[in-house]
């Protein structure tokens, strides 16, 4: 048998033959999906994320944030917010596997700006997911994705980004669970970025923190199985007040 079709793996005493052509290969199908999450991941998508701290930016002015404190707070957040977002996510990108309903993606969106006490938060993200909303329809023609954009307008409903994140992932047929995790750790690296402009955070351990979170990354997708958009929420009172304080501030980096 050819050498490419045939490996032998030898483990202890034991010889095991292996018909290599029995391993199922990536298709370019999967191929394409998961070079479409990784787009959709990036934190170079021109939506704007990186212009906003959503209330770390008064943190770190105020000397509550110092470069000790980030892997902690962040650790925080993944595990209370990241948990909130990851139901919506899930929520949203389900809408895309079956008939589109109008009515529960205004009410995923409506529960999640509920969710959201400070005003700064509630239009950043409310921005981001009409941008990535609107972007992604400019790459295709996907009806789904024009649909709850016109219904949004309609209804002058926000289009919060963790819901705009799933209802696209799911429109390109991308497998859930990934994106989830995708949007999970996007959300992280950008908020590792505004870190990085405002404490002095190296390049090198701005990426230690973030490696170190990928455990609780994952985690939060598990935790959120359980809970629903009628009965999650997160307790995050210092970030929330950042973002309330963030007009306040006399000099701005970032948006909110």
């Amino acid at each position: 048998m050819h050498m490419l079709h045939c490996a032998r793996i030898r483990t202890g005493t034991a010889t095991i033959n292996m018909n290599m052509s029995t391993i199922a290969e990536p298709s370019p199908e999967s191929d394409l999906a998961y070079l479409r999450l990784l787009h959709l991941a990036d934190s170079a998508l021109p939506i704007g994320a990186l212009a906003h701290s959503f209330g770390l930016e008064s943190l770190a002015a105020c000397g509550l944030l110092t470069p000790a404190r980030v892997p902690d707070l962040l650790r925080g957040y993944v595990e209370e917010v990241g948990v909130m977002e990851a139901v919506f996510c899930c929520q949203a990108f389900r809408l895309a596997d079956r008939d589109f309903s109008a009515a529960r993606w205004l009410e995923i969106n409506q529960r999640l700006d509920a969710r959201k006490p400070s005003r700064e938060s509630r239009t950043g993200s409310a921005a981001l997911g009409k941008q990535l909303l609107s972007l992604a329809l400019a790459l295709g023609e996907l009806g789904v994705l024009e649909e709850a954009l016109l219904v949004s307008r309609q209804a002058q409903c926000p289009t919060h980004y963790s819901p705009a994140f799933g209802l696209v992932a799911g429109a390109l047929g991308l497998d859930e669970e990934r994106a989830v995790l995708a949007y999970l750790h996007q959300s992280l690296a950008g908020l590792v970025s505004a870190c990085q402009r405002l404490l002095p955070i190296g390049q090198s351990e701005a990426a230690r923190i973030l490696w170190n979170l990928k455990p609780a990354i994952i985690e939060a997708p598990a935790r959120s199985r359980t809970q629903t958009i009628d009965d999650v929420c997160c307790f995050t009172p210092m970030l929330d007040w950042g973002a309330m304080e963030h007009p306040a501030l006399t000099t701005r980096l970032f948006i909110s």
